[in-house]
């Protein structure tokens, strides 16, 4: 049985001892900032990767818990975030004109575990999700099981994806496709609160702006409308693809019903096409941020994950 959430609160605002961040080069010599937390007991090998404009930081505590059940945990921040660097001139703007490189960085992170031994599973939340996906279809990661936790398979657009796609195209394409595509909240036109779209946890959500008050440097701001209009074209190829019904991974997707970020009935229809698929949907309890919701939706969510990880990844 998995211990409560409650048991791993005191890393939420700490790196643990045995961790350590690194400064890990891509290919393409990117420099990415790499965490790692090896465990003496053997369990297997864990890559974590977040969301947009998140940071290792913000699932220290979802790491202590996984590494307590024997997991080595490695994680990095997406190139253009948190510590890796940035892709606009304005530091404070999530820009990337096309997700490939996502894909590729992930990919040759993965390719390093090779011939290492052991289980190695995959867990990617939002877009986090989106990319561990489609470098699953692409066959450049093949986790022996792979969590998918609020994945961004769609965004929720007030006009529908394929307008609001359009829309982002055609003012990407005219001015700089680096500019903000808004300010202030995650999702434009949103009478709800950011931490009300991310959390219902008062504390937890609280923790993040911790974490930049004493590093300034690794907080993000709105996405650029190059980011946007590549997210509605990635998300819609995605489903469009038919290798999501041949994918041989066992997948666990996770979904928040009223997610006010990501499309939850697009995460449904493609949680139904894949051939080794479970889901685990939640209702109006739920925000965005599965993983760092209150401790009774969080235990849930982890108890879940943790019996899928020991039915199909097994030590």
């Amino acid at each position: 049985m998995s211990a409560p959430a409650q048991t791993y609160a005191h890393h939420r605002r700490r790196l643990p001892d045995a961790a350590v961040l690194s400064d890990w080069r891509a290919p393409d010599g990117w420099s990415l900032r790499r965490f790692d937390w090896p465990s003496s007991v053997g369990r297997g090998r864990l890559l974590f990767q977040g969301g947009r404009g998140d940071v290792i930081e913000k699932y220290l505590e979802t790491f202590a818990h996984f590494h307590a059940r024997g997991w080595s945990v490695t994680s990095f921040d997406w190139r253009g975030q948190g510590g890796s660097g940035r892709l606009s001139p304005d530091p404070h703007v999530g820009h990337a004109s096309s997700f490939t490189p996502y894909v590729a960085d992930l990919a040759a992170l993965w390719r390093e575990g090779d011939g290492e031994g052991g289980p190695r599973v995959a867990i990617g939340h939002s877009m986090g999700g989106h990319l561990l996906l489609r470098a699953m279809v692409d066959g450049s990661v093949a986790p022996d099981a792979a969590v998918l936790v609020a994945p961004m398979l769609g965004l929720r657009s007030p006009l529908g994806a394929r307008l609001g796609g359009r829309i982002a195209r055609f003012v990407a394409g005219r001015g700089d496709p680096a500019r903000a595509a808004w300010r202030g909240n995650e999702r434009p036109a949103s009478l709800v609160s950011r931490q009300r779209l991310l959390t219902g946890d008062g504390d937890r959500y609280a923790d993040e702006g911790w974490w930049y008050e004493r590093t300034p440097s690794i907080r993000l701001g709105p996405p650029s409308w190059a980011w946007l209009a590549e997210a509605f074209r990635s998300t819609a190829a995605l489903e469009a693809d038919p290798r999501l019904d041949a994918l041989a991974v066992p997948v666990l997707t996770l979904v928040a019903d009223r997610d006010g970020l990501v499309d939850a009935r697009a995460a449904l229809r493609v949680a139904a096409r894949l051939p080794r698929g479970e889901l685990m949907r939640f209702g109006p309890e739920s925000a965005h941020e599965i993983l760092r919701e209150v401790d009774p939706i969080r235990d849930r969510a982890l108890a879940a994950i943790d019996a899928f990880l020991d039915r199909h990844a097994p030590a």
